[in-house]
């Protein structure tokens, strides 16, 4: 049974190449001095659980929507409202681990006895739940009264576990379009070293603690870069059997100043820094890239993130 979802029929890649098609330093763009500068997948992490931990792997399928699994689920309050670390720092506590392909999920927490749950997939007659996230309404599949009785005693609020219905055909925005289970936005965020190297370095001019990389949840971490920023620039991305096509800059928000370790809030870095140096003009800093998948294929820690199409921002 696969947790992984489908491409909706509007964003389905052609094959080949796509040209350029804005004149703006996007596809087709010559690579310049960037492309000496080989990068490479260091880590991989998905999130199956939207807000809670994430689960680091050597290697992954990388489907339409992203890793295999990531943000299959999403915790929801009354209403449907989906919960989320800006809220519900306690999130981060929770360590979920999908099990036989997909059909099993158990949940981890300090202090609670896991919770192992058979998957409703949402196949046949499955009933569908609303939901909502960032104000657009969802259907999902309800996972039942057992997993929301332990997510409502760790939250210390009321709540319940749903999972994305197999006709979930979510369309994401940005330069490539592509589609996402419960992500923010685009399927794949991609951060490497290099980026991150560069925020410490401002922070500790301060006088200040580094942050570590858990604190921007990416799902591909890179290294190999000499200049930060560098993924800002790339525009399609060849990594293991798979390709990237870049939709947008990862505009941060409360999530990075949340302890992914405890769950407590341990502000107020890297916020403040990144004020400094990385506003962008429709409002808000960005550190890291967002990326659609345009090509399914399995991806392993090692692998290179060869960049093919650069632009210039």
């Amino acid at each position: 049974m696969d947790l992984s979802l489908p491409l909706p029929p509007s964003v389905r890649p052609s094959e080949g190449r796509e040209a350029a098609t804005d004149g703006k330093g996007g596809y087709g763009q010559a690579p310049g001095t960037y492309a000496a500068r080989m990068a490479t997948v260091v880590e991989l992490i998905s999130y199956p659980v939207k807000g809670c931990a994430g689960v680091p792997a050597t290697e992954a399928e990388l489907t339409p929507a992203g890793l295999a699994h990531d943000r299959s689920f999403l915790v929801v309050g009354p209403g449907g409202v989906f919960r989320s670390q800006r809220t519900d720092p306690r999130l981060a506590v929770i360590r979920p681990a999908v099990e036989a392909g997909g059909a099993h999920l158990t949940l981890h927490a300090p202090d609670c006895d896991p919770l192992h749950l058979d998957v409703d997939t949402g196949t046949g007659s499955a009933a569908r739940s609303e939901v909502e996230m960032f104000g657009t309404p969802y259907r999902a599949v309800d996972q039942g009264d057992r997993v929301a009785g332990w997510l409502s005693e760790v939250l210390g609020a009321e709540s319940r576990l749903v999972r994305a219905a197999p006709e979930h055909d979510r369309v994401t925005d940005g330069l490539t379009p592509g589609t996402s289970g419960f992500a923010d936005s685009s399927a794949v965020h991609v951060l490497s070293r290099a980026t991150l190297d560069d925020l410490n370095r401002r922070i500790a001019a301060a006088g200040r603690g580094p942050v570590p990389m858990d604190r921007f949840r990416p799902n591909l971490v890179v290294d190999g870069w000499e200049a930060p920023q560098t993924e800002d620039r790339a525009r399609r991305v060849t990594v293991g059997g798979g390709m990237l096509g870049f939709t947008k800059l990862a505009i941060r928000c409360a999530v990075t100043l949340v302890n992914q370790q405890t769950g407590g809030k341990a502000g107020p870095e890297p916020l403040r820094t990144l004020a400094a140096y990385r506003r962008v003009p429709e409002g808000g800093v960005a550190f890291g890239s967002k990326f659609a998948v345009v090509g399914t294929g399995k991806v392993t820690v090692g692998d290179a993130f060869e960049v093919t199409e650069w632009g210039t921002d």
